[in-house]
């Protein structure tokens, strides 16, 4: 996890520290709101007896929903890493919840997509995100405008990072 104590950095003065000491908690908090999510996807597993995915591969077939798609693109998009990729993607068509085939032009290419039994996975997310959205708002925890500025510093947050792999380093 990361810390929110700012680094020792003498040339830093009172603004400066106090806005990285912000950056530095916004950071911890996504770190820490993705296990959540990822914990939540787990306990309804439990509560539905669905052992056979973890909740990596259930977000997975979340967000392909009813596209077709390759891994390579869902990596360019940012949504997953490397190898786990390919890993979640191969248990998922052995497990029944993803079709593949390969691509005519490039062999090395496997294009997905889901199956029904994938579908109705997804169904099960959609439902719990559903339930989840209802109950933020019955509880008044967040407004339609607070969640409207919160996606909106993170997508802000998400062009940075982004030009930062592309234009910095």
């Amino acid at each position: 996890m990361l810390s929110t104590a700012p680094p020792e950095a003498p040339l830093l003065d009172g603004s400066d520290k106090a806005y990285l000491v912000g950056y530095l908690e916004n950071l911890s908090l996504i770190e820490r709101l993705h296990r959540l999510l990822l914990d939540v996807i787990k306990d309804e597993f439990e509560r539905l007896d669905v052992y056979e995915i973890n909740p990596v591969q259930a977000l997975l077939l979340f967000n392909i929903g009813e596209n077709e798609v390759s891994a390579g693109e869902l990596k360019s998009r940012g949504y997953y890493q490397g190898s786990n990729v390919s890993y979640n993607l191969k248990k998922l068509v052995d497990l029944g919840y993803m079709h593949h085939q390969r691509s005519e032009v490039d062999r090395r290419s496997v294009r997905v997509r889901l199956t029904e039994k994938g579908r109705r996975m997804r169904v099960t997310l959609a439902q719990l995100f559903a339930r989840q959205s209802e109950a933020l708002m019955k509880r008044g925890l967040v407004d339609i405008l607070a969640m409207e500025d919160a996606n909106q510093l993170l997508k802000r947050l998400e062009r940075f990072w982004t030009e930062q792999i592309r234009y910095i380093y």
